[in-house]
């Protein structure tokens, strides 16, 4: 595991080298751990914010997550952990570092990102913190500036939710995969959850529609529970 945060923490800022308009999206890459496991590396970068998930290839066993913001000036990239499963301790830290890119791949640390999608077709790709429930008829809303936050992160054909706290610096839980939205239909197809392995595989449909900006989300959740959620895009930190 040591081997394997090294390496991650070094890719992560070649990986962000691009400038904003060729980054934006979500990339994968693959290592294998000492023992011969086959790991899957996924960011997604949307505008400011980055997340990146890692599992095991053949299982979607999760591993690990990490994310934040993250800014770029000449040729140096500086980005800050808003969350971190592996490692509290990098939550608030900040770090500094020089990029690299060619060949229409990132090359970095002995790994390969290739493209997935550059955030089209794009009608939900963003940074999304949840703002709001509806639970018997009447929409609660909730402040997004605390700390204990909910985030989902989508590309054009990729997301992942992420819960933590930036105070106590816990993390909560994950779970991402492939998504489409069409005619009103929000499908998500689970590659990975750190809660239930189980889950992976299994896909989940969903009604959403765009109001005022935000995103109203319904149908059932993972343990089959109704759930009426509402995300706000999130604003630049």
């Amino acid at each position: 595991m040591k081997k394997l945060l090294f390496v991650l923490v070094f890719s992560l800022p070649f990986y962000l080298t691009l400038s904003a308009q060729d980054f934006q999206g979500a990339w994968e890459s693959f290592g294998s751990q000492e023992d011969g496991t086959k790991v899957k590396y996924v960011i997604i970068v949307s505008g400011p914010y980055f997340s990146e998930a890692f599992y095991e290839k053949e299982t979607g066993k999760f591993m690990g997550t990490f994310g934040g913001s993250y800014k770029t000036q000449d040729s140096i990239i500086t980005y800050t952990f808003e969350y971190a499963s592996f490692n509290k301790e990098l939550v608030g830290t900040t770090e500094r570092a020089s990029f690299k890119f060619a060949d229409g791949k990132i090359h970095a640390g002995g790994m390969v990102w290739t493209r997935i999608d550059d955030g089209t077709p794009g009608k939900l790709n963003g940074a999304w913190l949840i703002s709001g429930r509806k639970r018997d008829g009447e929409i609660r809303r909730r402040d997004t500036s605390g700390p204990r936050k909910t985030m989902k992160i989508l590309s054009g054909t990729r997301f992942q939710w992420i819960a933590y706290n930036t105070e106590t610096k816990e993390f909560l839980g994950t779970g991402g995969g492939t998504y489409t939205s069409l005619d009103g239909k929000y499908t998500e197809n689970i590659g990975f959850f750190s809660r239930d392995d189980s889950r992976v595989g299994a896909s989940l449909q969903f009604d959403f529609d765009l109001k005022e900006g935000d995103w109203h989300h319904s149908g059932l959740s993972s343990k089959g529970q109704p759930i009426y959620e509402i995300w706000s895009k999130r604003n630049t930190p």
